[in-house]
């Protein structure tokens, strides 16, 4: 009996765990999927929503007609929302083929990271989860990469 009552709340502690696991993982996409929004919709209201005002956003541009990356760009907070705004004015264009990916790279229970692929390039989105809420506190983006390299490619 006692064997039987251990290995039912190891199963209902287990099964507790996947639920929040899962519901920790919709909340990140939900919030990678938010980030891309801030510049494709041109919506403030979702940088409140998913960055933490501490936010470093820091990346390289690729300059096609210098064959070459920009010196790094840094984006605090405020900056971000004034670029959101920016494209109030002069809209991204989108259609179907538009890219709009969230890959998940890791989740704990504190810590995360993901990866978006949007227009503009790639962004690692670090992320922490404060209040029971993910925020995006860091991110590191470039342009589309000219390649890409794997260890799991080999």
């Amino acid at each position: 009996m006692r064997k039987l009552i251990v290995l039912l709340i190891i199963c209902f502690s287990a099964n507790g765990f996947a639920q929040d696991y899962k519901k920790d993982v919709d909340a990140i996409k939900e919030a990678a999927l938010g980030y891309m929004d801030i510049f494709y919709k041109a919506d403030t209201l979702l940088a409140h929503k998913y960055l933490d005002k501490s936010l470093r956003k820091v990346g390289w541009r690729y300059i096609e007609d210098k064959k070459t990356y920009s010196g790094n760009r840094e984006l605090p907070f405020d900056e971000v929302i004034k670029l959101a705004l920016y494209f109030v004015e002069k809209p991204i264009p989108q259609d179907a083929n538009t890219p709009r990916e969230v890959d998940i790279l890791e989740v704990n229970d504190k810590i995360a990271i993901a990866k978006v692929t949007a227009i503009w390039g790639i962004d690692y989105l670090n992320m922490v989860k404060l209040d029971d809420t993910w925020k995006i506190i860091n991110i590191v983006w470039q342009s589309s990469p000219k390649w890409t390299y794997r260890p799991d490619n080999n």
